[in-house]
């Protein structure tokens, strides 16, 4: 599953739970404990929300700095010690 998957799958369970908090405290009443839960499942959503603002961020792969090559020919006296490579020497044949 994508990130964005399972962001939306945990926002229906948060949604499940508001509605679950909502009829025990219907159940309940306003207690003391009731409230507690109430505002941890109000954390929850809350901090939900921060990680939806923050995940296109953390989840977008970081482009490595381009870098131009020029057109223009390589300087042959760059090449000039060494041999072709798998070739063997100039002056010198395979055996």
């Amino acid at each position: 599953m994508s990130v964005h998957d399972e962001l939306t799958s945990v926002q229906r369970c948060l949604d499940d739970l508001a509605r679950s908090v909502g009829r025990l405290e219907q159940q309940l009443g306003a207690s003391l404990e009731m409230r507690r839960v109430r505002a941890d499942a109000d954390h929850l959503r809350e901090s939900l929300a921060l990680l939806r603002e923050a995940a296109p961020v953390l989840t977008q792969p970081r482009r490595p700095d381009l870098l131009s090559i020029p057109d223009t020919p390589y300087d042959n006296s760059l090449w000039t010690d060494s041999d072709d490579e798998g070739l063997g020497a100039r002056d010198r044949h395979a055996p």
